[in-house]
């Protein structure tokens, strides 16, 4: 989690990634200031919500397979977000409406994500 990557500012980096269930991702504030919380409607049914406090480290397992959705909630409005692609999981499309309501730096954030996960 970072001010400023190579996507511009306030990103996660990597912004997606493409994983196996049971893998786990460990997000790490590099810079002070951002937490990670699950996007509402962009994970799979029966999956865990996620919210770390500020500025600290976590890592989420992902044990069922679909899309999962995450942003830094402080900074969603700037497009801060992350999705994950576990396994092949039947909520791909139901994530891909749910970031249509997302703040629109954010929206084009998760379009490429979604792009890079296919």
């Amino acid at each position: 989690m970072l001010n400023k990557g190579a996507q511009g500012a306030m990103v996660f980096e990597p912004a997606q990634a493409k994983l196996k269930p049971g893998d786990t991702v460990r997000f790490i504030p590099t810079d002070k200031g951002h937490n990670v919380e699950t996007i509402k409607d962009m994970l799979p049914p029966g999956a865990e919500l996620v919210k770390s406090p500020l500025s600290q480290e976590i890592v989420v397992k992902f044990a069922k397979p679909g899309v999962y959705g995450f942003k830094c909630t402080p900074h969603w409005g700037f497009g801060m977000a992350f999705v994950a692609k576990v396994g092949e999981g039947p909520n791909l499309a139901a994530a891909e409406a749910a970031a249509t309501k997302a703040p629109p730096m954010a929206k084009k954030r998760l379009t490429q994500s979604f792009a890079a996960i296919r």
